[in-house]
């Protein structure tokens, strides 16, 4: 439910962006879209915040839950799981940090982008006048305040009902021998401000925190370090580029094998054996039948009398053959 909110308010707020940039979606000729979309910033950001579990807002009580269910959980692989959604917790923040910082922070690199002469108006002094970025409509706007409230204090509200109350009661039944982890959180259970007072001094929080540091001095602080990781990685970073190459292989092998199996039952199951053999080759024995069965009909009495004779000869045969 909490993602919900702040992730429709994230991909709502993309739109806003594209809007405000003319239909731009490369965030690399971006940058410093804050001042000219104000609205679109400050619930991008709250959207950001909630998507990397910052404390009370919504996101953190249902990724902190989540989190912590998996680090009691006693089912196997629950180890690794655990590290699994920890390394999320970084990797979330960096990223989603990093998409904000080159889109809402830093120099504007709108007159920087290859494509961005394309359908550019002249001034009068005839030079290129590049498209400032400028604020959604408010059909735009409204929605995104909207769902940025609930992306803020949702999960406040809920995750007590909702998680250690009865607001699933009768509706949703947990098996305590078996998956207790429910229980276990409960007794720890604090209420939402104690749970998001402490969780400023957790790991999650540490590693969030880590991922947004990252993010800014990366992309921000020091932007050819970016450059020199990709170049150092050339290998990892192609392989990722192309997305493990499964749409390489989608296309070449798993889309191409499927086209030769089908032209291959189509020349040889349909015309060759179907059309060929049981279609045309029905009829071709029919009419060669036919044909020799025309060829007896002559209509002269003495071939008739000579297979007739041949006949009697043949049934002669076959009976002494037997009386032997």
């Amino acid at each position: 439910m909490t993602h919900a909110f702040f992730k429709a308010l994230l991909f709502l707020g993309a739109g806003s962006v594209i809007m405000g940039m003319h239909h731009n979606q490369d965030i690399r000729w971006m940058g410093g879209v804050r001042k000219y979309m104000p609205i679109t910033w400050i619930t991008f950001l709250l959207g950001n915040l909630a998507l990397i579990g910052t404390p009370f807002f919504s996101g953190f009580y249902s990724k902190d839950s989540i989190i912590e269910a998996v680090a009691e959980s006693h089912l196997p692989a629950a180890g690794f799981a655990h590290f699994a959604v920890l390394a999320g917790v970084f990797i979330t923040a960096f990223y989603s940090f990093r998409l904000y910082f080159l889109v809402f922070h830093g120099a504007e690199r709108y007159d920087q982008n290859p494509d961005a002469h394309h359908g550019d108006h002249h001034d009068d002094h005839g030079h290129e006048a590049h498209h400032s970025p400028h604020e959604s409509p408010w059909v735009v706007t409204l929605p995104l305040v909207l769902l940025a409230i609930p992306s803020v204090l949702i999960g406040y509200f809920t995750i007590e009902p909702m998680l250690f109350g009865d607001f699933f009661k009768n509706v949703i039944f947990v098996n305590a021998e078996k998956h207790g982890v429910m229980e276990e959180l409960a007794h720890g259970f604090e209420g939402p401000v104690g749970m998001a007072v402490k969780a400023f001094t957790s790991l999650p929080f540490a590693l969030a925190l880590a991922g947004v540091v990252s993010s800014y001095y990366m992309y921000m602080v020091n932007p050819a370090l970016p450059t020199a990781i990709k170049r150092i990685f050339k290998p990892i970073d192609t392989l990722l580029e192309n997305k493990y190459y499964m749409d390489w292989i989608n296309e070449n092998i798993l889309a191409r094998g499927a086209r030769l199996l089908g032209k291959g039952l189509w020349i040889v199951g349909d015309q060759t054996i179907i059309d060929g053999w049981f279609v045309n080759g029905s009829w071709k024995i029919v009419g060669r039948v036919a044909q020799w069965a025309r060829g007896l009909q002559s209509g002269y009495i003495y071939n008739y009398a000579l297979i007739m004779l041949l006949g009697v000869f043949g049934l002669m045969s076959y009976f002494v053959w037997l009386n032997k």
